[in-house]
């Protein structure tokens, strides 16, 4: 509602706070300044009460001399008595709130028919540490945290470019939450960040809570099992990004940051893979390789191998594969995909439990699920080491963890159906899904789709960094050599 002030400090002041509901929040500090009747507006917890003191009432207490009216007093400060750095004059209530709830501190005056504000942010948040779903040996120890600027100065601090551009918009009609677009003016495509502040000034959310709300937003579709808009908790990692032509995105109130775009083959790669040498770091990223596809395609290809296949087994492990199944009183393909579901159960109860309880519910769930449930008869020793592998492998890259949840399953099921020529065509229908997927005209599958070989080097092996330092990977070329006839 746009509202605008008055002159009359009296009626500024009861529309403000029937507009706030009469909040017990909103606290209202009158005072005589030049012999004119002031108000100073702030919000409970949410401004720092030594900035009070030092940058608000001792230079209003030394104010002396005959000034006019209200609006030339309130011109006066803005203009010789700086009170703080982030000051700024607004007649409109609607523009005036959403200041006072961010930690400003809002003059009014008898005689003005605008307000002066200026940021004196003290609320309280967590301090930095070191994040919890991203660890590495030799990487930095800090990671972000909820205050977007608190997030904005870490990544100033490693990158000192003027090149490094911040600009803020508001998302939520509600939250008015405060949303950061960071990125390097000389390696970004000034079209793409026209693209993105137009999406997210006209998101439809009336809060924003977390990057949950924000990404379906500018990902292309609902239907993706790979996300086109990475996450990350490291400043680090944000800012090599950036460095290649990313653009980030900070959201106030949660420690993750968005990265556009994301390519699927930055999902095998961590900031430790940069600090080992490079033939250790190309044997750890083709250990991922081999357990992502383990951890899709193990249990179908069992399922394929006993019930289509069983030629491609060796005598000795087909006979005891026959002989654990005659025992058990159901299939293999419903023996899988229930002991798959079990493994997510005992994962997601010792998610949400508290950190007390989590440790005894993973005892219980590996007790019932393995042990138990074997000598019961209920499972056969071969599905569950089978499902056990499939579920270890898994963690290994987290990132997917959500789409492996999906995708077993349908693999399991093709399997059961029609062997290795079922796993082969869902397998092509995913390759398929993954090479279509692109945000922002950048495909997700690149460089390997489109093929850019000399962009390889950090793909299928991890060369040393005086060859990398050679050539600075930037994905603007990815939409280049798809937009070139």
């Amino acid at each position: 509602m746009h509202i605008r002030l008055t002159d009359n400090l009296e009626e500024n002041l009861v529309q403000l706070q029937r507009t706030a509901g009469c909040s017990d929040d909103l606290i209202i500090t009158r005072v005589t300044l030049c012999g004119i009747p002031c108000a100073l507006l702030t919000c409970e917890g949410m401004v720092a009460s030594s900035l009070l003191s030092e940058l608000v009432f001792d230079p209003l207490n030394g104010l002396q001399g005959h000034i006019s009216g209200g609006g030339a007093l309130l011109h006066t400060i803005y203009n010789k008595k700086l009170l703080a750095a982030d000051a700024s004059m607004t007649d409109q209530t609607d523009a005036l709130f959403p200041l006072l709830y961010s930690g400003f501190a809002v003059l009014l005056a008898e005689g003005a028919s605008a307000a002066l504000c200026f940021g004196i942010q003290g609320y309280a948040s967590r301090s930095i540490s070191e994040p919890s779903g991203e660890l590495n040996i030799y990487g930095a120890r800090d990671g972000f945290s909820e205050p977007v600027r608190v997030n904005m100065s870490l990544i100033r601090r490693r990158m000192k470019s003027p090149s490094l551009t911040f600009s803020l918009v508001s998302a939520g009609t509600l939250s008015r939450t405060e949303l950061c677009i960071c990125w390097l003016r000389d390696r970004v495509p000034a079209g793409l960040i026209g693209e993105i502040r137009q999406r997210l000034s006209t998101l439809p959310l009336e809060t924003v809570l977390s990057s949950g709300y924000v990404r379906p937003f500018l990902e292309e579709s609902d239907m993706q099992l790979v996300h086109s808009i990475g996450t990350t908790e490291r400043p680090d990692i944000l800012c090599a990004k950036l460095l290649e032509g990313r653009v980030g995105i900070l959201i106030d109130g949660t420690p993750h940051a968005l990265v556009i775009p994301q390519l699927f083959c930055e999902t095998f790669q961590t900031m430790d893979d940069y600090n080992y040498p490079p033939a250790y770091a190309t044997l750890l990223r083709w250990m991922k390789y081999g357990a992502a596809l383990i951890a899709l395609l193990l249990p179908a290809g069992y399922l394929a191998a006993a019930l289509w296949h069983p030629e491609l087994l060796h005598e000795t492990l087909l006979s005891l594969l026959t002989e654990a199944e005659q025992t058990v009183p159901f299939s293999p393909a419903a023996e899988l995909l229930g002991i798959l579901f079990m493994f997510e159960i005992v994962r997601e109860a010792g998610l949400r439990l508290p950190k007390a309880v989590g440790g005894a519910v993973g005892m219980i769930g590996g007790l019932l699920i393995g042990d138990t449930a074997v000598k019961s008869g209920l499972i056969s020793t071969p599905v569950l080491t089978v499902a056990a592998l499939s579920a270890t492998a898994g963690f290994v890259i987290p990132e997917h963890h959500a789409a492996l949840t999906v995708l077993r399953p349908v693999f399991i099921l093709a399997a059961a159906a029609a062997g290795i020529p079922g796993i082969a065509l869902v397998g092509m229908m995913l390759l398929y899904h993954i090479c279509g997927t692109e945000v922002f005209g950048f495909p997700v599958s690149a460089p390997i789709a489109p093929l850019m070989p000399h962009r390889l080097q950090d793909i299928l092996a991890r060369v040393g960094f005086r060859r990398l330092s050679q050539g600075n990977f930037r994905v603007s070329e990815v939409r280049e050599q798809e937009e070139a006839p």
